[in-house]
């Protein structure tokens, strides 16, 4: 009977787990959002906001723990320096789980987990800029062509 243990074991011996999730939550930071199976997602949230609260801890015993864990020193930098002060107000929830369906090969649930503001800010700055300008590029050619066509038939008169 498995009482009173916390965790997933995912099928893995104790250290492959641990590398493996040292590996995932290096990508997560570094790149924002990964997609990988439900459990393991759910998992990684966790070992996740650890850090994102270290990070917005910032002190130099807060920095040494988070480089124990991260494998790469650029991600732990980027972790202190812009991710976490996006998180300064805010207590916890730092990450999103959008489940995706199956997977085709293994029939595995999959999901993407992802920084919560860190996708909401840009993707609303992107989208009234690009019609915007589409607008106006399209606007502009209409007008040019008009008068073009209205000089080539000015031109035909004259030489009969």
């Amino acid at each position: 009977m498995r009482h009173n243990s916390a965790g997933r074991r995912l099928g893995r011996t104790t250290s492959h787990r641990i590398a493996m999730f040292r590996n995932m939550v290096t990508s997560f930071l570094e790149h924002g959002k990964i997609t990988t199976t439900d459990a393991k997602a759910k998992e990684l949230r966790s070992i996740a906001e650890r850090m994102i609260t270290l990070g917005k801890k910032g002190d130099l015993h807060a920095t040494r723990l988070a480089a124990a864990y991260i494998r790469d020193k650029k991600v732990v930098t980027k972790l202190f320096t812009e991710i976490a002060p996006m998180y300064a107000e805010r207590q916890g929830g730092y990450t999103r789980i959008i489940k995706l369906g199956i997977r085709p090969g293994d029939n595995a649930p999959v999901s993407i987990i992802e920084l919560v503001e860190a996708e909401l800010k840009p993707k609303k700055a992107a989208k009234p800029a690009a019609p915007k300008a589409a607008k106006a590029a399209k606007a502009a050619p209409v007008v040019e062509a008009a008068p073009a066509v209205e000089e080539a038939p000015a031109e035909e008169k004259t030489e009969e």
